[in-house]
């Protein structure tokens, strides 16, 4: 990968900026309120549980579709993965969090002038903007190899999940950092996956986790947003 390019994928993936991933918990805040993850053991079960279930299965193979339709501006397959991307969020809470952090890369988009008009038209026009599809677009407008995409999308993920255990579990920090690095080969494995998955083999099914993010939106005390 070019320098280039590297350095866009290292801004698009943060955590902290441009979207504020940092402040979601994706249904983990709920998890550890319910004493399912507890320790180091249980957070990385959790953490796999779901990136093999959820998003190795679903938003990182819609996340490729959108890339590839970005790339060929390919206006209606955009619109196509835009929407089966939002109708799949099953609660409140993911489907908020989603279109805020999509709406917040997608303005970053705009007011950095990096895309030209006719992604930044496809863009806008949406209904909606989740967060895989302005990613997209902007990976595409910078350049960056879609494979790299994918892997920082994942990485990203993973960071913020054991960012929340590190902070409420509460992990160490050395604890943390030993967890992240031993998602890698889970990390590498989920993204040759979702390049590999036919359409009719998608799914988020998931209702144990819809259960604990619906749980969350109401919960009493929390540090994540819902």
């Amino acid at each position: 990968m070019q320098v280039a390019a590297l350095l866009h994928l290292l801004q698009l993936a943060s955590p902290s900026l441009p979207i504020g991933a940092y402040s979601y918990s994706q249904g983990l805040e709920a998890a550890i309120e319910n004493g399912m993850v507890n320790n180091d053991f249980t957070a990385r079960r959790w953490i796999v549980d779901q990136l093999q279930h959820v998003v190795a299965v679903f938003e990182a193979p819609i996340l490729w579709r959108l890339l590839q339709a970005f790339a060929a501006r390919d206006q209606p397959a955009v619109a196509d993965w835009t929407e089966r991307f939002i109708a799949a969020r099953d609660t409140f809470e993911f489907r908020a969090e989603s279109i805020q952090m999509g709406y917040s890369l997608g303005k970053l988009v705009a007011d950095l002038q990096i895309a030209d008009a006719g992604l930044l038209g496809i863009l806008q026009s949406q209904a909606e903007i989740p967060l895989p599809t302005a990613l997209a677009c902007a990976a595409v407008a910078l350049d960056v190899p879609h494979d790299a995409v994918l892997l920082g999308m994942l990485f990203s993920w993973a960071e913020n999940q054991v960012l929340v255990c590190v902070k409420s579990v509460p992990l160490g920090q050395v604890a943390g950092q030993r967890l992240l690095l031993s998602l890698r080969p889970e990390l590498g494995a989920c993204a040759q996956q979702a390049q590999q998955l036919a359409d009719d083999e998608l799914s988020n099914w998931s209702p144990g986790l819809s259960l604990l993010s619906m749980q969350h939106e109401v919960q009493y005390s929390r540090l994540y947003r819902s």
